[in-house]
């Protein structure tokens, strides 16, 4: 499966750290396990797969603990079948949950089992949103919520932070969904100047303190900046070294992912390892690059490498910026697209005085200049993002009907249900 054979609208949440052994009678279905336990959302999961599909499964058992998960592939009858799950049932331990995979379904099987067996086709093995969405959800534990985005740009001052933070805006205000924006540069962050706040304690506490770490240290360190809108600022101080390894924000993220819809991950231009850990573990990704040579090649370099490492996923976001600088030399966008086989997300026209007084304000574009096209295009890449077509209707539109029945005037619009 290469590229968007996945829905790009699919939100497919990683696995939490289970423990899942697959027992296969076809050695194509043990192939699409292995194939598909090389998916990034399935790294914490412990997968094994085995030949000899239930008979099998009953056999190691018989003295050894089962796993969270065993999934048995078997072109069995039912009477057979049930035989089978029956004495697997004698030996597994509390917690375990069986899935099988026939070649037919079977409603009657189901219904007589499904309680404690999860009956599918065998097609679904193929495709790693079966593992997230059916083996996490019978999991113990809750499925996360939340979509992890992660923005960067293919070389400095592109404006990577800026068009993050105004996305962030967009997705909170326009489309009402719950939003944090984690500003992931600790040393020169500027979410703390975009929306005009000085909070004294951010992500710095949160990364220095992984002992620490939890919700209510999260929800602490929050600044909320709206109604639907927060941010986990940085220090933006210079009197100590942040070098982290690779998984230091693992356990801030999975804590913002279980409680939050969306969370834009404001990354830095820096190649290190948990830089490259945050973009290729993000449900969607934004790269922000300008039309010249060094940008292009960064882009290109960047796309190879998500994917190659994310061969599920659908394509990260191109998003071009600070296009028609007057005088400057300049890749067209047409080339631009050609060279890195992407199609843009969004054009952000060269408005350096727009962009100046948002800054320098502490303000985003929609406050300053609402109808712009610029703002426009941000809400425009919101919906993108978040995959959805239209905001949700507001209270205003709900009553508007009542309204004129009362002689008022009013203009409302029909507004088409939101997809996501």
């Amino acid at each position: 499966m290469k590229g968007l054979a996945v829905s790009e609208q699919a939100h497919i949440a990683p696995l939490p750290r289970i423990s899942l052994h697959a027992f296969c009678e076809s050695e194509e279905t043990a192939r699409i396990i292995q194939t598909a336990a090389t998916d990034r959302r399935m790294e914490r999961a412990h997968v094994s797969v085995h030949m000899g599909g239930p008979p099998a499964a009953v056999e190691a058992y018989r003295d050894a603990a089962t796993p969270n998960v065993i999934v048995l592939d078997t072109a069995a009858n039912r009477g057979d079948l049930v035989a089978h799950l029956e004495a697997l049932a004698e030996f597994c331990d509390a917690g375990t949950k069986v899935v099988v995979a026939g070649r037919t379904n079977d409603i009657i099987l189901y219904r007589a089992h499904g309680a404690r067996h999860q009956r599918i086709s065998c097609r679904a093995l193929q495709c790693p949103r079966f593992y997230s969405r059916h083996i996490a959800s019978i999991c113990a534990g809750a499925t996360p919520v939340g979509k992890i985005v992660a923005i960067t740009g293919a070389k400095g001052g592109t404006g990577a932070s800026s068009i993050a933070h105004n996305i962030a805006f967009s997705i909170a205000r326009d489309l009402d969904i719950q939003t944090i924006v984690v500003d992931m540069d600790l040393g020169f962050g500027t979410a703390g100047l975009d929306f005009n706040q000085d909070p004294t304690q951010g992500i710095a506490e949160a990364v220095f303190a992984p002992d620490r770490i939890d919700q209510n240290l999260v929800d602490r360190l929050l600044s909320k900046c709206g109604e639907k809108l927060s941010i986990l600022a940085a220090p933006a101080t210079l009197d100590r070294m942040y070098d982290f390894p690779e998984t230091a924000f693992d356990a801030l993220i999975d804590i913002l992912r279980a409680t939050t819809p969306c969370v834009i991950l404001d990354i830095p231009h820096i190649w290190t390892a948990w830089a490259r850990r945050a973009l290729i573990n993000a449900d969607e990704i934004g790269i922000v690059a300008s039309p010249d040579l060094a940008n292009l090649r960064n882009t290109k370099n960047m796309l190879d490498m998500l994917r190659a490492a994310r061969a599920h996923d659908g394509h990260p976001k191109l998003i071009m910026n600070g296009v028609g600088i007057p005088k400057r030399p300049e890749i067209s966008v047409t080339d631009f697209a050609k060279a890195v086989d992407l199609v843009p997300a969004g054009l952000i026209p060269f408005e350096p005085k727009l962009f100046g007084t948002a800054a320098n304000n502490g303000q985003m574009i929609a406050e300053v200049e609402a109808g712009s096209k610029i703002a426009g295009t941000i809400r425009d890449l919101a919906r993108k993002i978040t995959h959805r077509t239209e905001p949700r209707k507001t209270k205003r539109n709900l009553l508007a009907p009542l309204m004129m029945r009362f002689g008022r005037k009013t203009v409302s619009r029909a507004v088409p249900s939101a997809s996501r």
